[in-house]
């Protein structure tokens, strides 16, 4: 791949990159919770971990109650 033979100005390199945006992430809100959250991402409430509506880990609290 061929090199440039002149320099180019920060100015110019600047104005380029100004269009290189970074996009809204996609938020999704949970049927369960009602928490919104991140599309296919785990997400935290009150110390329980979620993903697409079911408890993944539960908070220590809850399994504590639940064995006792």
């Amino acid at each position: 791949m061929p090199n440039p033979k002149w320099r180019h100005s920060k100015r110019r390199k600047r104005a380029r990159r100004t269009h290189y945006k970074t996009e809204a992430p996609t938020l999704a809100t949970c049927k369960t919770t009602g928490a919104t959250h991140r599309l296919h991402r785990a997400y935290s409430v009150d110390g329980d971990l979620y993903y697409r509506g079911q408890v993944l880990i539960p908070s220590k609290e809850n399994s504590e109650a639940a064995a006792a």
